[in-house]
């Protein structure tokens, strides 16, 4: 099995389309369309369901796609590692993250990272954290920041960073405000609630605390960002529960703690891969993380990075 078979599979496979993939790749066609037979002969089963408008993964094609992207990103750790033997660190730097997260300044990370290794090429993808470890348990992400979702797998490992209680924002003229006492679950269970879509680390650290308090809530409003949930709270149309934390993004509006949870909490980590398949640069990424001031957990109220 040659890695340039594997490399045009998994470009068809993202791409959904021969002609786009061989575009990227800056291969023709009918090259391509010859690689992946060739990978098919070998595996004997097909990869691709072929019409003439679309793409489409077999199952054998979805259960390759995974191990393809493992082997060829610990193919590039490898390149890189020798680079780093030799005394200058190269390659790229795949980087994900959750939208404000709590326990590591990303913006600043990112800056002192390269101010110590000019020649890495950095990419930053923002996305929710489900998104984000199967990204890095793929091997599409060298890391990520994000919500602590699951136990660790052989592909998947992670490295604490901060765990922080909940909060309660809502409208300085809500009937909560005027409490100004902490809450529970249940005193919320007939409020309108503003929150992520179930993907994104506050949103699962929330329906956790609910569900372990026998609550049921429905969320009446769904956001993709921090600053349409605060705008949204702002205009008193729904109250939040979020981390702590991202009471310090908007002076305007009132932070009750939230108790009777069960101890949940929201708790970010580093999501990397198996040791043996995690990059230098990502490697890097972690010391710097490990040894700039401001860059971590340490790195005061404002930790999160819009």
């Amino acid at each position: 099995m040659e890695l340039r078979h594997l490399q045009h599979f998994v470009a068809v496979a993202e791409d959904r389309h021969f002609t786009r993939a061989a575009e990227r790749l800056m291969v023709s066609q009918s090259g391509l369309s010859a690689s992946v037979r060739a990978l098919e002969r070998e595996l004997q089963a097909p990869l691709f369901v072929r019409t003439t408008r679309r793409v489409t993964l077999t199952e054998a094609g979805r259960a390759l796609l995974g191990e393809a992207r493992r082997i060829l990103a610990q193919v590039r750790a490898a390149h890189e590692a020798v680079a780093a033997v030799q005394g200058v660190l190269r390659g790229t730097l795949s980087l994900g993250t959750e939208q404000c997260v709590a326990g590591v300044h990303v913006a600043r990370l990112l800056a002192a990272f390269r101010r110590r290794h000019p020649d890495v090429e950095i990419r930053l993808r923002q996305a929710g954290s489900g998104a984000l470890a199967e990204g890095v348990a793929a091997g599409r992400l060298d890391l990520a920041f994000a919500y602590r979702a699951e136990a660790d797998t052989e592909h998947l490992r992670s490295v604490f960073l901060n765990r922080e209680p909940m909060a309660v924002l809502c409208h300085p003229d809500h009937p909560l405000a005027a409490a100004g006492a902490a809450l529970t679950p249940r005193d919320l269970a007939d409020e309108v609630f503003v929150d992520f879509h179930p993907g994104r680390g506050p949103r699962r650290t929330t329906d956790t605390a609910f569900a372990a308090a026998g609550v049921r809530r429905t969320v009446a409003l769904e956001v993709n960002d921090v600053h349409g949930l605060l705008d949204l709270v702002d205009e008193n149309l729904g109250i939040a529960v979020v981390p702590r934390h991202f009471r310090h993004k908007r002076a305007s509006l009132t932070a009750l703690p939230l108790k009777g949870t069960g101890g949940a909490a929201y708790e970010t980590v580093a999501l990397l891969p198996a040791p043996q398949a995690t990059s230098p640069a990502a490697r890097a990424l972690m010391a710097v993380l490990e040894t700039a001031p401001g860059t971590g957990p340490h790195a005061g109220p404002e930790t999160g990075s819009a």
